[in-house]
């Protein structure tokens, strides 16, 4: 799949529901990715945009606005007209995360903000670069990091993501000293592992797909719950010996808290069929992900239902943002 292919064009000749003089969307809707262009996020918003501004009859258009863990493009939805014309696809970090790892935030997510519906969710998955390192199984990884009392270094899109805090909570369970790295994304610090100058990632699975299927990455788990469909010869981590490690990141639209529900409704609705196509589904899957909806009022109760794994995870990791 192309990256950056997944940008919304305007849809010519839609039939899109009659709207009457002054209703909503009689304009572009932009999306804003608060993480650079390339990642899972980015990638996998793309797709589901492409798919739900057929339901909207109007075009979606993503922009990135990087910065701060994702609090800076957050924050300009967060301070946007509630008019539903500036949405948000945020990680679960944005949900449930950051607030753990900043001493202030530029925004509440609970009193300006609100969910519309998940998107996707995807697993994180162990990776070695196959050059440099033998590792074929996790068990293998683990003693091979246990022999090296000097380190070993991985990867993650920044401090306090998914990867990174999975990644430290692997390394005490596993019993080797494990050696942060952050970069500004994905796409930023999969060449490192890649070049061997990092050791290991135990990154989102979307971000890794074409390396893992042209043999430059050999992946050694998953964190979900089951064996995930494209890579059914990949065990969890339960099955490679790490029991209770589930881990999944997932990302939701959002928008102005004061947004009209009947505009926050319609936008949920069109994201739900999104995730009903199986044109979508197959496309999602084969990108790492898995397509997901859920309403407005899910969408927040997961996120604040996971708060209390994820602060614990933080204080694990010992991570601050500040």
């Amino acid at each position: 799949m192309h990256r950056r292919g997944l940008l919304a064009l305007p849809l010519v000749g839609l039939a899109a529901p009659a709207l009457g003089q002054g209703a909503w969307p009689d304009r572009p809707v932009r999306v804003i990715v608060p993480f650079p262009a390339g990642g899972s996020l980015d990638v996998l918003t793309r797709l589901s945009c492409e798919a739900a501004q057929h339901s909207l009859g109007q075009p979606i258009i993503v922009e990135n606005r990087p910065g701060a863990g994702g609090n800076i493009g957050t924050d300009q939805v967060a301070k946007s007209a509630a008019d539903g014309y500036t949405l948000g696809s945020v990680s679960v970090g944005l949900l449930s995360i950051n607030q753990y790892l900043y001493s202030t935030m530029p925004f509440d997510f609970d009193r300006e903000l609100t969910g519309i519906s998940l998107i996707y969710e995807l697993p994180n998955i162990a990776v070695v670069p196959t050059q440099f390192n033998p590792s074929r199984t996790l068990a293998e990884f683990i003693a091979w990091a246990r022999a090296r009392p000097q380190g070993v270094t991985y990867s993650s899109p920044g401090i306090g993501t998914t990867p990174h805090l999975a990644g430290a909570l692997f390394a005490q369970r596993a019993g080797y000293n494990g050696i942060h790295v952050p970069f500004r994304g994905s796409a930023q610090g999969m060449p490192a592992v890649l070049s061997g100058s990092v050791d290991f990632a135990l990154d989102n699975l979307a971000s890794w797909v074409p390396v893992l299927q042209e043999g430059r990455a050999r992946g050694l788990a998953v964190t979900s719950a089951e064996r995930w469909p494209t890579l059914p010869e990949v065990p969890t981590m339960a099955e490679a010996g790490m029991p209770d490690f589930v881990v999944t990141s997932w990302a939701a639209i959002i928008a102005p808290i004061a947004t009209p529900k009947p505009v926050v409704e319609r936008i949920s609705q069109a994201f739900r069929a999104a995730a009903e196509k199986p044109s979508v589904q197959a496309r999602m899957l084969q990108s790492g992900g898995r397509a997901v909806w859920t309403s407005p009022a899910a969408t927040m109760a997961r996120a604040v239902a996971e708060r209390p794994m994820w602060q614990e995870m933080v204080r694990v990791s010992g991570a601050k943002a500040d």
